[in-house]
């Protein structure tokens, strides 16, 4: 299995891409039913400042990562990037899971700050969010299937930078709509 994925990496990473982008669509567009998952209000209630903190928490853990592979330290790069992954699925879940029990949340703030900071913010944000996704799930892909000798050999570390920069910005601009909705308005 891992020789077909080593040989399709581009593939296989637009496939995992491509399905993980679907179920956020999904979510987003309310094809998911709320009846579907059960519903724990002081869970939901918590999630915003949960994801905020896992934000702030991928913020420094993408940053250590990229500063150890700077390092050559490649064991620590990919416990860090393995967490960053792993902090970036939970935030996903617990996301996914509010959007689709509570639905989305409505801006409390003036309509100038709604129209000319909160929505731009918001956009870029996810836009970034939308292709960090292939993008890290293509470097996971590489760094899953190839030795850590191998690597220099692949797109890893170019794709891999441009990744976690994006990344970082877009996990930063979330946290910044968090206070916008939550602590600010």
């Amino acid at each position: 299995m891992q020789s077909f994925v080593r040989r399709h990496t581009v593939g296989v990473s637009g496939v995992v891409s491509a399905l993980a982008l679907a179920v956020v669509v999904a979510a987003v567009r309310g094809v998911i039913p709320a009846s579907a998952l059960p519903t724990y209000d002081p869970l939901v209630s918590v999630i915003p400042s949960l994801n905020a903190l896992i934000s702030a928490t991928a913020i420094v853990t993408i940053a250590l990562g990229w500063r150890a592979a700077r390092n050559r330290d490649f064991t620590r790069h990919r416990a860090l990037m393995g967490t960053s992954t792993l902090l970036f699925a939970g935030f996903l879940a617990f996301y996914l899971y509010r959007l689709t029990v509570h639905g989305t949340t409505e801006f409390g703030g003036p309509d100038a700050v709604y129209q000319f900071l909160y929505l731009p913010i918001l956009t870029v944000h996810m836009a970034l969010a939308m292709v960090c996704i292939p993008l890290v799930v293509y470097a996971l892909v590489l760094a899953s299937t190839h030795a850590v000798t191998e690597l220099p050999g692949t797109p890893h570390a170019r794709v891999g930078r441009v990744a976690a920069s994006l990344w970082m910005v877009s996990f930063f601009l979330g946290i910044v709509v968090y206070l916008l909705l939550y602590v600010v308005y």
